[in-house]
């Protein structure tokens, strides 16, 4: 908000001297304002690689990342994450205007078949730490965001807002037990309906388990999971709340954070 300030008579010699120098001051807050208000859609999108541009080139579309998933960024905390590679990437990253720097960059260890997205991974690796410029262009529905390396290249990307974003505030963390089949159940819209069979579990502070709800049905999906018949899971649950419900939805949305157990029976 623009603070108003009233002017008293002894201060009218001065009042050249005070527009000079409050114009400065009041350009800088604006672009401040403005900064932040882009790092805010920075945090609020998770942008999908699209396309790469070497300098003087015509951008190349990106490699698809793991089972042909897009390759992900994704910024909050300081901190930069890359999703879709054969390992999850980390890297601590600071933003200066349209400048921004990414430090640190680590991942995982674990090796894939694929070699040409492991030879990419490698790149990524290698290429973060010099990227030097930033440009958000949020006029259309989806935003794109463009980083700039210090060779010239370029990678170009479409933003989707994080669940945070669609849903509002932080999730309620919580873990189902997914039985290893599904059952049927009545469902209003879809005959002949397979649930999946589910039951909560509650842990303490030292991860032990204190209590295991009823069994019950699941309706819908959990987003991110794939159910494999005869594999018992126990998974940690990103619950959102919907401000508005659509008709014959649920009110949360549950998106699978990670799989805490994982286990093979015997199938009837």
């Amino acid at each position: 908000m623009k603070k108003k300030f009233a002017l008293t008579a002894g201060f009218v010699a001065l009042m050249g001297l005070a527009a000079c120098s409050s114009s400065p001051s009041a350009n800088t807050s604006s672009a401040q304002q403005s900064s932040m208000n882009t790092e805010t859609t920075l945090q609020a999108y998770n942008w999908a690689l699209e396309s790469v541009a070497a300098k003087g080139q015509k951008p190349q579309a990106a490699p698809a990342g793991i089972n042909g998933t897009p390759i992900v960024l994704h910024f909050a905390d300081n901190q930069v994450s890359v999703e879709g590679l054969c390992n999850l990437m980390n890297g601590g990253y600071n933003v200066n205007g349209s400048h921004i720097s990414v430090s640190n960059p680590a991942s995982t260890m674990k090796m894939c078949s694929d070699q040409k997205l492991m030879s990419f991974e490698h790149e990524v690796g290698q290429r973060l730490p010099t990227v030097s410029q930033w440009a958000i262009n949020a006029n259309d529905a989806n935003p794109t965001l463009t980083l700039t390396f210090a060779d010239g290249t370029k990678w170009l990307m479409q933003g989707e807002p994080t669940p945070e974003t669609l849903y509002g505030g932080e999730p309620e963390r919580i873990f189902l037990e997914v039985a290893p089949q599904r059952e049927a159940c009545s469902h209003a819209m879809i005959p002949n309906y397979q649930c999946l069979k589910v039951r909560e579990i509650t842990y303490d502070n030292n991860g032990l388990k204190t209590k295991t709800g009823d069994w019950g049905y699941y309706y819908g999906d959990i987003q991110g999971y794939d159910h494999q018949p005869g594999i018992r899971n126990v998974l940690r649950i990103n619950r959102y709340t919907r401000q508005n419900v659509p008709a014959d939805a649920s009110k949360y949305v549950d998106i699978l954070d990670m799989v805490v157990e994982s286990e093979q029976t015997k199938q009837l």
